[in-house]
């Protein structure tokens, strides 16, 4: 298995934002394993977070914008592209303004940068998820694609079609993402000419200049429009040369367009979160259609974690028996739930328990027909989470667990005597301040049966 990475050291860059104009300052930082990408807005009050994920993207227009409870971060593409072609696991962005810096229009100041900060290997494994079928989405306005199929590694093609003379039909490859660096992150953004004349008109480009973007000519320059460009640059003069492109900068690859098209496909698939293994093929894509596919695909990975039942020897040794647990857990039967607990590192916890037909609950829930009542199975997944938060401090017995919140709490299936209930639980966020935020999941009979979102706190007994 492959171990996460992260960034060694703060580094920071700045600029300005293409579509806000605003000066930026932007600093990556290490963040710890599963953390994934986070941007922080350290100008606002409480520096709230935007997790990057495709379930937050909010405009797509001319960038990918992510919104949390107000609070906004344009044109993500750019440097999550980077780190995913850097095989960055986790980091977080800080930002004193909306927007990363555009720079050139590429990513390449942005992988220059996590080159200088250097890459750190964690110690946890990383999660990738491996293509099985063929999964595809389809725009049916504007008939752009995005499928993904197995592959022995993460590759991507782009096929870019706009019907223009002056960029034609181009196709980009990204066999392995080693190469992403040199082939991919130099690759500049791009806008047809009636496209500029539009933003410019709205004032839409507030920090665009001649160096961060490849204008490609697919109307007859006017004199109106000359005077436009003018004014807005600071040049005195513009024209056309032989490949249809605007003279404010020189083509890298004749293919540069659809590179860049790729670039963005990598950064806007970099909001599912996980890491992929598999062949994307995208055709026409757009940061529209590439969001919608990461959604498709986020939807796809939660559905096959919350299925995915853990297989462990229930004849092996626990690594916690009763008696073990009881040493960290302040609850005694009948109320203690859980019986064993089979795996434990910093981010998880897996337990177990045998349901009897002895159980105290079957006298009077349903003692016709009895049922595990639902509230208990939330109880013990909130009991294994709390071997999980107890194991972090050096005298647990000190220590209390209360529930803070439960949400997205579902039931599958009955759970009835005689099952044996596995139940997993994973932190959504690091622990903080004795503060657990965990996805926890019951299966029995090889069935996922119940989940919840839980946060709980541990609470010294000297001090509830």
């Amino acid at each position: 298995m492959t171990k996460q990475k992260t960034i060694k050291q703060d580094v920071s860059i700045e600029g300005i934002g293409l579509h806000t104009g605003l000066k930026v300052k932007m600093t990556l930082k290490p963040a710890p394993v599963n953390h994934g990408f986070k941007f922080v807005r350290v100008d606002l009050e409480g520096k709230p977070e935007i997790k990057a994920s495709a379930h937050l993207v909010n405009k797509t227009e001319r960038g990918t914008v992510l919104e949390k409870n107000g609070v906004q971060i344009h044109t993500t593409e750019h440097v999550l592209a980077a780190l995913t072609g850097m095989d960055i696991d986790n980091c977080i962005i800080e930002l004193d303004a909306p927007e990363p810096p555009i720079k050139d229009g590429s990513s390449k100041f942005f992988v220059e940068l996590i080159e200088k900060a250097g890459i750190e290997e964690q110690d946890a494994e990383r999660d990738e998820f491996i293509v099985k079928k063929v999964i595809s989405f389809v725009d049916p306005e504007t008939e752009s694609e995005l499928l993904i199929m197995p592959s022995d590694h993460y590759e991507v093609t782009a096929m870019v079609d706009f019907g223009t003379k002056v960029l034609g039909t181009q196709n980009a490859y990204l066999k392995k993402m080693e190469d992403f660096p040199t082939e991919i992150a130099p690759a500049r953004t791009f806008s047809f000419l009636h496209e500029l004349e539009m933003l410019l008109k709205n004032g839409l480009i507030k920090g665009g200049d001649l160096g961060n973007a490849i204008i490609f000519v697919d109307k007859e320059i006017s004199d109106e429009t000359k005077e436009l460009l003018k004014d807005y640059f600071k040049k005195d003069d513009f024209e056309v040369k032989p490949n249809g492109i605007l003279n404010n900068v020189e083509l890298q690859w004749p293919n540069e367009a659809a590179r860049h098209k790729l670039l963005d496909v990598v950064g806007d698939l970099a909001l599912v979160g996980t890491k992929l293994r598999g062949k994307v093929i995208a055709n026409k894509p757009g940061h529209k259609v590439n969001t919608a596919f990461a959604k498709k695909l986020q939807k796809i990975i939660k559905n096959e974690k919350r299925n995915k039942v853990p297989e462990f020897d229930l004849n092996k040794p626990p690594l916690m028996d009763i008696e073990k647990i009881m040493e960290l857990l302040p609850h005694r039967p009948p109320f203690l739930l859980i019986d064993r607990i089979l795996e434990l590192s910093d981010t998880h916890v897996v337990g177990m328990k045998n349901v009897t037909m002895n159980e105290s609950f079957f006298v009077g829930h349903f003692p016709g027909a009895p049922v595990m009542p639902g509230v208990l199975q939330v109880e013990a997944m909130a009991q294994t989470g709390g071997i999980l938060v107890l194991s972090t401090v050096p005298d647990p017995e000190n220590y209390l667990t209360y529930f803070m919140k439960m949400d997205n709490v579902k039931f599958k299936r009955k759970v009835l005597p005689g099952d044996t209930l596995i139940f997993k639980a994973d932190l959504v966020s690091p622990i903080r301040r004795g503060i657990c935020h965990m996805q926890a999941y019951a299966y029995a009979n090889g069935q996922l049966v119940a989940e919840a979102e839980l946060m709980a706190q541990i609470v010294r007994k000297d001090k509830k």
